[in-house]
């Protein structure tokens, strides 16, 4: 028999959007049996067989598991257990395979190099990599794990496995390669492509390489998930771009991390927002995007360097970086001109903060911004961010304090918004959004400055990104869905992650189910492993 699990007295936020109502909602196993009249649910306990439990949620709301919809944490969700970043928040599922990189697919001559290029995101937490596939490594998920996982096919690692490093276009041989990869991806149960186009080797790829990456994308019935080529001087541009390539591959696009950053690009949100709209209207597009709410943006330290100089990987970056002349002219395309890994923006060094660093001897830097360091050490701003480059082999994380409040509130109050944390989980002081995003929208958003209502702001956390992964029992409560579920008390609930402090667990928060079990009961992590890999069935 299955254990029975009540929850009774809440009020039910179904993620529909709908108004919330007062409820019991009863689970069999991992999924919802019943939702019923507030009281009844009390009364039908043992009713199925199994044992059964009653959990007081009087004055709480009861909703879906939140979606993260850009996350990182693809090997956290492997090497730690306890995984409180998320767990905490009320996260249930996590899409990984992010911005064109990724640990699968892999080969046996890219695996090391991806490693260290994503060491800056992920750290390199104690596992074997034994995987080679998409497959492979949500087999490693479904051992268990603190939430379920659903992945993208990452377009940097396939151009990898077969160009390696390199900055040209790919032969027809080549391609035909290419393709064959992402369908594999697809094969193993992958939701999409991801691209990185301010990251390398993924940037070197044009529009017409990616539209043809995603004709196996499109037979599978997956999205496209760009990060796009330029967020700073070409930002209304390099999204418009992103709708010309779903349109021409006849899929649909979800836009990570959409931003309108940088201070020229102050009030421009609109502009985006209606291009999407005209997507949509005009040539029926389908299009979702997803954002985190707050100003700073995170990557690794070394991601602002021109692409030509990433150009052959990490010991090729550094031997770069070591040359005078060479370096020298990277510091001038950096501090003048602006780099396309910059987004074609000029450096402001006050603007660039330091999170973390590999090498423990670096932890002077941590937590100040270059201009900082370089005012502290008497040196010049770009020669000190060239020798923190350099002293730790590229591995280090920052802060980009590049956002605009505005732009934040109009593309979260967007028909078509959905959350991504972009959580980077690894440094000394990583940006709080890995630790805050989820309940900072209802803490902060919702209940403080009134931007989204309750109702509506759940429906954006679960059941817009559940659609969006194709997912018809998630991401609502209602009979026969999956019991992922969150508690949470809406007069209290909020982030406590600053970016002084930016591990701080959230508040208000009480109880997180996945599939019908507690990974978080009464505001404490249980030391449940009940996610599994979420994997896309072809159509």
């Amino acid at each position: 028999m299955q254990p029975e699990t009540v929850l009774a007295g809440g009020r039910v936020v179904d993620g529909t959007g709908g108004p919330s109502r007062p409820a019991d909602v009863v689970l069999r196993g991992d999924r919802i049996a019943h939702i019923v009249p507030p009281g009844a649910g009390r009364r039908m306990t043992g009713t199925g067989g199994g044992p059964a439990e009653v959990v007081d949620i009087s004055g709480r709301v009861l909703a879906p598991g939140f979606i993260d919809m850009h996350s990182h944490s693809d090997l956290a969700v492997l090497a730690d257990p306890g995984h409180e970043a998320k767990v905490l928040q009320g996260v249930t599922l996590e899409v990984v395979g992010q911005d064109g990189l990724g640990y699968a697919p892999v080969t046996d001559d890219t695996v090391e190099e991806l490693r260290a290029q994503l060491a800056g995101w992920n750290g390199t937490p104690d596992l074997d990599h034994a995987w080679r596939g998409i497959g492979g490594y949500l087999d490693r998920v479904d051992a268990g794990a603190p939430v379920n996982v659903a992945h993208l096919v990452p377009q940097g690692n396939v151009r990898m496995a077969v160009l390696g490093g390199e900055d040209r276009a790919p032969t027809g041989a080549e391609l035909d390669r290419m393709r064959a990869i992402v369908a594999a991806g697809m094969a193993d149960g992958a939701h999409g492509l991801s691209s990185g186009l301010t990251y390398t080797p993924g940037m070197y790829a044009t529009d017409d390489e990616i539209v043809a990456l995603l004709a196996p994308v499109r037979e599978a019935g997956g999205y496209y998930c760009p990060h796009h080529r330029n967020y700073g001087s070409r930002v209304v541009e390099s999204y418009q771009e992103c709708l010309d390539v779903a349109r021409r591959a006849q899929v649909a696009l979800h836009l990570a991390h959409c931003h309108v950053n940088f201070p020229q690009n102050r009030g421009r949100a609109p502009e985006v927002l209606d291009a999407i709209d005209e997507a949509t209207v005009r040539h029926g597009l389908d299009v979702t995007l997803d954002s985190y709410p707050y100003r700073a943006s995170a990557t690794y330290l070394g991601a602002p360097l021109p692409s030509w100089a990433q150009t052959g990987g990490t010991a090729a970056t550094l031997e770069r970086l070591r040359d005078p002349a060479t370096r020298a002219r990277i510091l001038h395309e950096i501090e003048v001109e602006g780099t396309d890994g910059n987004h074609g923006v000029p450096m402001d060094w006050s603007a660039i903060v330091v999170t973390g660093t590999a090498d423990p001897g670096l932890s002077w830097a941590v937590g100040a911004s270059v201009a900082e360091l370089a005012a502290r050490r008497g040196r010049e701003a770009g020669d000190l961010y060239m020798e923190l480059l350099i002293a730790d082999e590229l591995r280090s994380g920052c802060l980009l304090q590049v956002g605009n409040e505005e732009n934040i509130r109009t593309i979260m109050r967007h028909s078509s918004h959905t959350a991504g944390s972009d959580g980077i989980l690894v440094g000394a002081k990583p940006h709080p959004r890995g630790w805050g995003t989820f309940p900072r929208y209802l803490g902060h958003y919702v209940r403080e400055l009134g931007v989204l209502g309750l109702e509506e702001c759940v429906r954006h956390l679960t059941s817009r990104p559940a659609r969006r992964l194709g997912l018809a029992d998630r991401g609502v409560v209602q009979l026969g869905a999956v019991a992922d579920l969150v508690v949470f008390d809406p007069d209290t609930v909020d982030a406590r992650a600053t970016y002084d402090e930016p591990r701080l667990p959230p508040i208000g928060i009480e109880h997180v189910l996945v599939a019908g079990e507690f990974t978080v009961r009464d505001g404490r992590r249980t030391d449940r492993l009940p996610g599994r890999s979420v994997r896309r069935e072809r159509r």
